[in-house]
């Protein structure tokens, strides 16, 4: 089994401090043609997809990074229009969208794109979010993972309200379309209620693919039932390896096949000719952070405010609240796993977070990435990885030079494209429209319990 690569394109990389590396290009996040020349690249390189985290909030302090970024729905469109098959995932917020435009955006970005498009679904943490949309406040954990779970119901009704052939677009008889198989959905729930159907004939891959984010006990729940790939972020092959395996069965007890749910774990590389190349390299990249913006980072991922403590000193780990939102935060508990782990100091956390905001920074050769991601891949922990350059566009150029020749000469990943959708490369099924007469569901959908 080969592996599926995305490239997570960040701007200007994904080290905190990337944006201030030589060769970077801080003024080009704006800039269409910086994007497209990433996924034109990504795409000469045969990866899977390229991927654009989003949030609907300025939650990064700007003042010391270059955090800004395009919406990815928008900038997506224009890469389809330079691409042929590559696939287009982005992010969207269940939390602060609504269904039916959702639904329309991202079908519409399936038929640009000729069926590449996927979608990365997140509540979104950031609490400042609520006062973006004229809310008093965020909806706490368990209730946005509870309305994500109606608004996906919603969306695959909405994409399945089109059966294929629905559209005829015979002119010699006068049909446009065969409305006995266009259906309205007539959802009413406890968050929405949506009548549809969708102004969209069905999309070329049926339904743009679920993409999932989260890792936490209501994230795992949710990607069981929806999810078709799951990125996510661990430290350390054993974390991996459970993770890996929870899913896979979780999604068994669901009535799922587990081969159809594929996860990919962030990975940032840190690349030259020697490991101790390499090391100067990560330090170099290192010695350019700022210290507000570490610590600003690290009171978003644990609340834990350390401006006042010496950086230096050792971590003061009963400074991090684990009770109500934040005893459910996956990444907070990351952090805490590293400090429990490496008990480091606390300019050290702030530099273990700084390559990929606590996804596993790999440094080394180019054979020594590759033979990493080779054993996370044949120890049952990844079917693949998220890669996460720590600047560009530089840092892919060396990982696409360097590394992918050995995983192709490895067996490991391919040389050309087998199909032209995103499903296709992601070795997915085309899914019948639940209102097909044809449609086979699913067991009956039970909610999980600890």
């Amino acid at each position: 089994m080969t592996l599926h690569l995305n490239l997570f394109i960040y701007p200007g990389g994904h080290h905190e401090a990337a944006w201030r590396y030589p060769g970077s290009e801080p003024e080009r996040v704006l800039d269409v043609g910086y994007y497209q020349a990433l996924a034109q690249r990504a795409e000469h390189e045969r990866l899977d997809g390229i991927f654009f985290a989003d949030g609907p909030a300025l939650a990064e302090n700007i003042r010391y990074a270059a955090r800004i970024k395009p919406e990815p729905l928008t900038l997506l469109s224009a890469i389809a229009a330079v691409t042929e098959r590559i696939g287009l995932i982005g992010t969207a917020s269940t939390t602060y969208n609504d269904p039916y435009n959702l639904a329309r955006q991202f079908s519409s970005l399936d038929h640009i794109s000729g069926g590449r498009a996927g979608w990365n679904i997140v509540t979104t943490g950031a609490a400042s979010a609520a006062q973006n949309f004229g809310l008093g406040e965020h909806p706490v954990h368990a209730e946005r993972y509870a309305r994500a779970d109606e608004f996906l119901e919603v969306v695959t009704k909405l994409w399945d309200s089109w059966e294929d052939g629905a559209l005829v677009a015979d002119a010699g008889s006068g049909l446009f379309a065969d409305t006995d198989r266009v259906h309205a959905i007539d959802h009413v729930g406890r968050h929405f209620s949506v009548s549809g159907p969708l102004n969209t004939s069905r999309s070329p891959q049926g339904r743009p693919v679920y993409v999932q984010a989260g890792s936490s006990e209501d994230g795992r729940g949710l990607a069981a039932r929806w999810a078709e790939a799951i990125f996510t972020a661990h430290q350390t092959l054993d974390s991996a390896q459970q993770f890996y395996a929870d899913i896979k069965q979780r999604a068994a007890r669901l009535g799922r096949d587990p081969r159809r749910l594929k996860v990919l774990p962030g990975i940032s590389p840190v690349i030259a000719s020697t490991t101790r190349e390499a090391e100067e390299l990560h330090e170099e990249l290192n010695a350019l952070t700022q210290p507000e913006y570490s610590l600003h980072q690290l009171h978003r991922l644990t609340g834990a405010d350390l401006s006042s403590y010496d950086l230096d000193g050792p971590f003061p780990r009963h400074v991090v609240d684990t009770s109500g939102e934040r005893g459910v935060n996956s990444r907070s508990r990351l952090v805490l796993d590293i400090v429990d782990r490496e008990q480091p100091t606390i300019r050290q956390l702030l530099h273990r977070l700084a390559g990929a905001r606590g996804h596993r920074v790999v440094v080394g050769t180019p054979e020594h990435v590759a033979d990493e991601m080779q054993r996370w891949h044949e120890a049952g922990a990844a079917d693949g990885f998220n890669v996460m350059p720590p600047w560009q566009p530089g840092g892919f150029e060396v990982f696409a030079d360097e590394v992918l020749p050995i995983l192709r000469d490895r067996g490991l990943f391919r040389r050309e494209y087998a199909g032209s959708t995103l499903r296709e490369h992601l070795g997915l099924d085309r899914p019948d429209s639940q209102y097909s007469p044809t449609h086979q569901p699913r067991l009956p959908y039970q909610k999980e319990t600890a």
